[in-house]
Formats: structure tokens, sequence, C-alpha cells
């Protein structure tokens, strides 16, 4: 499908209670069977934002997915915004797009089947986001205005 070897990062927590690198690294090879992936794991979410600058500077990655599950107290909450600032942070330093995928617990608190539904169609929706960047600025374009939604059934557009 790619026209050079193109090569996303996969940034996820030993936090998450779904193998959400492994749900990303299905719907990357599924997008594009040749595409290369490297997959860094960390502990929490306060520790993506170095496993993203590591996984473009020594691993010299195209786009990265930074994946986190998000508990269910207000720390949780704390914690997830704070290690969203330090992706920003790094995205702008390494002039590449991290997509910032979190599921968080309190979309369907206490219905694990649901929980899993949700987080697994945001992890490949955005997996697909994530490559449709490198592909070129426009790509995306067609969906624009559409609604579309991750984790979710899209909202629909508004004419």
């Amino acid at each position: 499908m790619f026209s050079q070897m193109v090569k996303i990062g996969i940034a996820d927590t030993c936090f998450a209670r779904v193998n959400m690198g492994e749900v990303a690294k299905a719907a990357a090879l599924e997008y594009d069977s040749g595409v290369e992936i490297e997959r860094y794991t960390v502990p929490g979410f306060k520790d993506l934002p170095v496993a993203c600058k590591k996984l473009f500077e020594e691993y010299s990655c195209d786009v990265v997915v930074a994946l986190g599950w998000v508990g269910k107290e207000d720390i949780d909450e704390t914690c997830a915004h704070e290690a969203n600032i330090g992706l920003i942070q790094c995205e702008l330093m390494c002039s590449k797009h991290i997509l910032k995928v979190f599921f968080h617990e309190k979309e369907a608190l206490g219905d694990l089947d649901r929980q899993s539904e949700i987080c697994k169609d945001r992890v490949q929706k955005h997996t697909v986001n994530a490559l449709k960047l490198v592909e070129g600025k426009e790509v995306l374009s067609s969906w624009a205005g559409e609604g579309k939604r991750q984790g979710y059934t899209d909202a629909g557009k508004i004419k």
C-alpha cells in the first residue's frame, strides 16, 4: 500500500486491562501487511511521552500511537491529563504525530464487555488514522465533517 517502508510506533502500558498494543499491531498489519512495527511498553501513563520520543528518535518511527487505559479514580484522570500534556510536547519537539488513544473506565463503568468493545474499536480506528496521516496531509480530508468517532458508532454529518 505504501510506496516506501512505513514504521509505526506503538507505545502502551501495563496498567491497561486490554492488550491495546496487540490490538494496534493487528490493526496496522490488517491495514498494510508490509508496515514495520516498533512496540515500547511502559508501566503507566506518565511514562508514555518518553517512550514516544524514543520511538521517534531511536527507532525512526514515522508516527506513533500512544495507548492508555484510564482507571475510574480522579487521580487516574489527572495522570491521563498530565501524560497528554507530555505527549503534545513530544509531538511538537519531534514534529511528528502521536495519536493519543485513551480509554476511560468511566465510559462503561462496571461493564467489562462494553469496556473491551469500546477500547478495541478506538485502538483499531486510531491506528488506521495514524497510518493514513503518514500517507499525506489530505488523506483524511474526505472524512472531515462526517462525525467519525472512535469507540462508538459515528455521530454522522449535520447539514
